[in-house]
């Protein structure tokens, strides 16, 4: 038998319309039921996205401690469902395995990362910080007066060896923290998208 291309596109068509339509086969119900059978089991949790300022509400979908699937919040006043190209990837970023969730250390001179437990880092930062803290206090500022031409001394008691740079993905509660933290150790120099 001599089958021609055009031919064998023509009964290839046929034959999965017949199949389609002798089965009731419709590909909305389909995807309809995959998305189901995807997050069933799973638990919903409403979330805000952390990439800007913006606080669109997201959907998480966490099955076995993992996250599966998420989208935005269609109640949301801020997105009403949609989501940015940034946020949609947040489902990547979660679950990548290039994603660091220990502490890890490269010690002065090493060539390699190592890992560290949460309290030998803390206790690292601790440490740096108030070594760094002690070595740049200026407990007070000399300034010459204008009017008279002398110096006076005034009153500062500010750590200007550190500083904090905060980044869009802090969010409101998180830069309050950073703001008592900053004035708690005497630095002034606390810069954010957005400042307390």
């Amino acid at each position: 038998m001599d089958v021609s291309r055009r031919n064998f596109l023509k009964l290839s068509g046929l034959s999965i319309a017949a199949l389609a339509a002798g089965l009731g086969f419709d590909p909305a119900v389909a995807e309809a039921k995959g998305y189901v059978l995807k997050l069933e089991g799973s638990k919903k949790i409403p979330s805000i996205c952390h990439f800007c300022s913006g606080g669109c509400g997201m959907l998480l979908y966490v099955k076995d401690g993992k996250l599966i699937h998420l989208e935005g919040d269609p109640d949301h006043p801020t997105n009403e469902g949609t989501l940015c190209p940034k946020a949609a990837s947040l489902l990547s970023v979660a679950n990548s395995p290039d994603r660091v969730i220990r502490p890890r250390r490269r010690a002065p001179g090493a060539n390699h990362w190592e890992d560290i437990s949460w309290e030998e880092a803390l206790d690292i930062v601790a440490k740096k910080t108030k070594e760094v803290r002690d070595a740049s206090w200026k407990a007070a500022d000399e300034i010459v007066n204008a009017k008279t031409g002398l110096p006076e001394s005034f009153l500062v008691n500010r750590a200007e060896g550190i500083a904090f740079l905060g980044s869009a993905e802090v969010d409101n509660e998180e830069s309050y923290l950073i703001s008592k933290f900053s004035r708690l150790i005497g630095t002034p120099y606390n810069e954010h998208q957005a400042r307390i």
